[in-house]
């Protein structure tokens, strides 16, 4: 049953990141991809207050971790097609947006981990 869980978990990650990423598309203009920034901002805050909630605080059962960590923030985020999009930038010569977007990705993914982190502390 947990499998079956995470597949559902996965389906509506998956499906929120591509609605998501249509959205955030359509609003901004320009090479810079920026829905998959969003998305991966927003999946490493979700999985650090998760994280907090889930394991360091037991706040939520066991039998979500795996459906809400594994399923729907796996299919979520988008560490894979960050690196396609960085290097297809690289190639097309815009090295400053290819570095702004890894590096950037990189470094604000940390601090917003470090945000869903210390909310999910605080909460519980």
């Amino acid at each position: 049953m947990q499998l079956v869980l995470i597949a559902i978990g996965g389906a509506a990650g998956a499906v929120s990141r591509y609605l998501i990423d249509g959205v955030v598309a359509d609003r901004a203009a320009g090479a810079f991809p920026w829905g998959t920034l969003v998305i991966n901002l927003s999946g490493s805050a979700v999985l650090g207050l998760l994280f907090a909630l889930a394991i360091e605080r037991g706040f939520l059962p066991a039998s979500i971790r795996g459906p809400l960590m594994i399923g729907f923030l796996g299919a979520y985020t988008t560490f894979s097609t960050l690196m396609l999009e960085s290097w297809r930038l690289w190639e097309d010569g815009a090295v400053g947006l290819a570095a702004l977007n890894a590096f950037g990705s990189v470094a604000l993914g940390l601090v917003t981990v470090f945000v869903g982190l210390t909310i999910g502390r605080a909460l519980a």
